[in-house]
């Protein structure tokens, strides 16, 4: 199959590279799940985090259970060539999870809890919810037949 990228954009495996954005937008995804590493490596001062960024108990919980598919995701990369139709599917599983993301936040600024915070976290989610749906280089990292033998 001919390919229209350049070599450099395949890495050593064959494999079409991630972009950058796609790493970052897992780690944008995984949020609550870094906050809750930070505050374990803190020890002393892991609780005042947590309760810093999520007062309410139960929006920390939401907020990790938000957080799996990324979580899942960045393990996956690692998997890409051995489970290739879940790799396929993984792509869907993270835009439904940032639409999900994008709800909760819209109804947390409708509650008018940290509206301005939760406005923002929304439109993010949007923007990367969009940019996951309609990159075609990382549609194309997630398509089996785009590697190189």
């Amino acid at each position: 199959m001919p390919s229209h990228y350049l070599p450099d954009e395949y890495d050593n495996k064959g494999q079409l590279r991630l972009p950058l954005a796609f790493w970052l937008i897992l780690l944008l995804q995984a949020r609550t799940w870094l906050l809750f590493i930070m505050a374990g490596a803190s020890r002393q001062q892991g609780s005042d985090l947590l309760a810093l960024f999520y007062p309410d108990r139960q929006a920390f919980w939401i907020g990790i259970a938000s957080g799996i598919p990324a979580a899942l995701g960045l393990l996956l990369t690692g998997y890409r060539q051995r489970l290739p139709r879940l790799w396929q599917s993984w792509r869907w599983v993270l835009i439904v999870s940032l639409l999900a993301s994008v709800v909760q936040q819209g109804w947390l600024a409708w509650q008018d809890d940290q509206a301005l915070a939760a406005s923002l976290l929304a439109l993010v989610d949007l923007f990367a919810a969009g940019w996951l749906l309609c990159h075609r280089r990382l549609a194309d990292c997630f398509r089996p037949d785009r590697h190189v033998e």
